[in-house]
């Protein structure tokens, strides 16, 4: 298969105004059942790439990339907080006319999905919500394996340093090695999600960025005890051989989680949606059809 380039997955998309900023949106439209995707870090909605057709052929799939990620507006004066990312999302999302859907989220994009999972069971759903789908996100942080790159930038004074001098080879190594097989990626993909990275600042932002995985901890209560307190369906899809959010973490989350099923996906790495588009997407529809 032939890779898509950073330009071509523009093309593909839009970008759109929500309050002050501008979010890049991929919809494929349709007025089939809505499934609204929270992409992962320090990537972008690059990443479903490959699984979009697949998934679009049964739903009206949107994904956007985050404030601060992609394609999307990364202003330097701003908290790239997790709950703002769920505000700047809904807010999207009922931009699009959607007024009920399933969710998945995906690494960091699975925080912006549990707090909105703790909006609901305060009672608060401006967007009525079928299931959440988790993927391989450190929802547990106490579990996860963060890489050396991921603590230095977050840390204060250090991460600016880091991320100026980041570089595209780097970049490409450190994806890679959360892969199962290191050599899946071609470099047409590596350049795309490098490209988008770095468009519009990126590695300016980046630090701030990555203190998520301190609000990871910060808000641990609220959000895991979202997912233990939840009546909603809960499907996870886990790939087996994540170096970061290890396969240990999706037993923990079926086991708390009472109306919870668990597919584990065997020889993938961090990002399924891409090394194993096919088999991740059936695993998906086929949580999705319960």
């Amino acid at each position: 298969m032939h890779a898509m380039n950073a330009d071509e997955w523009q093309q593909r998309g839009h970008r759109h105004r929500v309050g002050a900023h501008e979010l890049f949106c991929v919809d494929t439209g349709g007025d089939k059942p809505v499934l609204l995707i929270l992409h992962g870090y320090p990537t972008s909605s690059y990443d479903y790439w490959r699984a979009l057709p697949i998934l679009a052929e049964h739903y009206r799939v949107i994904v956007h990339d985050h404030l601060g990620f992609g394609f999307s507006d990364k202003p330097r004066d701003y908290s790239y907080s997790l709950v703002d990312q769920a505000d700047y999302a809904i807010a999207l999302w009922r931009d699009l006319g959607v007024t009920e859907a399933d969710v998945l989220g995906h690494d960091y994009g699975s925080s912006v999905a549990t707090e909105l999972l703790a909006r609901r069971n305060f009672g608060s759903e401006p967007i009525k919500l079928r299931s959440l789908t988790l993927c391989n996100g450190s929802m547990h942080i106490e579990l996860a394996n963060l890489r050396v790159m991921q603590r230095l930038l977050k840390a204060p004074g250090i991460g600016p340093v880091v991320a100026r001098l980041a570089s595209e080879p780097l970049f490409h190594r450190n994806i890679r090695r959360i892969f199962a097989d290191p050599s899946f990626l071609d470099a047409e993909e590596l350049n795309a999600m490098w490209s988008q990275l770095i468009a519009g600042a990126g590695r300016d932002v980046l630090p701030v960025i990555t203190r998520y995985i301190d609000e990871r901890y910060r808000l641990w209560h609220r959000w895991i005890g979202a997912l233990r307190e939840t009546d909603l369906p809960i499907h996870i899809v886990w790939a087996r051989q994540d170096p970061v959010a290890v396969e240990k973490m999706a037993h923990v989350l079926h086991d708390e989680i009472a109306n919870s099923d668990l597919q584990l996906l065997d020889g993938v790495g961090h990002f399924p949606m891409i090394e194993a588009a096919e088999r991740w997407s059936a695993a998906v529809l086929s949580a999705l059809r319960g």
